[in-house]
């Protein structure tokens, strides 16, 4: 009887535990997916995750958004001060300091393209004329492995995409390296002048895929493994189809087999 009732108490301190967690989630400005407005409300693809792993699953807990540049949402992310990220493209490096989640939410058959200015002579037809131009990168992003690799590179790093954008449209670099599939859409939620740019024939095509990630602190707790859980379920059943697909992005459960059991 006795340990009849350490059992009931310890599984409703646990359900409790559960109940009242917050997840803090580290959020860019990275329009379309996710997006911080003027007055500071954010809103995205990654939270529209959470949102609905939480209303099908039965597990109850409080999002906070915590919104950031990338590369201190990244730095943040790592070391344990926020609980998840979204939209992160999987390396080796990455993998020995958060924890991803499969399957990848975001599938990309895009290609990464070199932006600029309309109005100057800059060409770029295969990688090696990369060398002589400066290139904006948003601090912490990754590409291409080529790329990242290549220290020859004169690369300018920002904290934005929009930083990256402007000091192109002012001479500042030649270059801004972006996704094709997102790139044109950010400057238009931006209100930066897409007409004034050009892309140059050199670009690099492959799959990308971003997921959710967890610091490796979350990832332990036993609400981490019930959302990581509830996602996999959820991606299976088909029912986080209608989320990805409202930001243009194709069905989950078409690259579902990335799940690991």
């Amino acid at each position: 009887m006795q340990m009849s009732l350490l059992r009931y108490l310890f599984a409703l301190l646990a359900s409790f535990s559960v109940y009242s967690q917050q997840i803090n989630v580290a959020v860019d400005h990275a329009p379309p997916y996710s997006i911080i407005a003027e007055n500071g409300k954010v809103h995205g693809l990654i939270l529209d995750i959470l949102e609905i792993i939480r209303a099908q699953s039965n597990i109850d807990y409080q999002i906070n958004t915590v919104p950031c540049p990338f590369s201190r949402c990244m730095r943040l992310l790592a070391q344990g001060e926020v609980d998840v990220m979204g939209g992160l493209i999987k390396t080796p490096q990455r993998d020995k300091v958060i924890d991803f989640v499969d399957p990848a939410y975001m599938a990309l058959t895009s290609s990464f393209v070199f932006y600029a200015r309309r109005d100057s002579n800059i060409e770029v037809e295969q990688y090696s004329d990369l060398y002589t131009n400066r290139i904006a990168v948003m601090r912490g992003s990754v590409f291409y492995p080529r790329f990242d690799a290549d220290r020859q590179l004169n690369k300018v790093p920002v904290f934005s995409e929009r930083v990256a954008f402007d000091l192109l449209l002012k001479g500042r670099v030649d270059l801004v390296i972006a996704v094709e599939d997102t790139a044109e859409v950010a400057m238009e939620v931006l209100g930066q002048p897409i007409e004034k740019l050009k892309k140059v024939s050199y670009r690099h095509s492959q799959a990308i895929y971003g997921h959710m990630a967890m610091s490796t602190q979350f990832h332990s707790t036993v609400l981490a493994q019930r959302i990581r859980q509830a996602m996999q379920r959820l991606a299976v059943e088909k029912k986080l189809d209608p989320v990805v697909t409202k930001y243009k992005l194709p069905p989950i459960s078409q690259h579902v087999s990335t799940v690991t059991p």
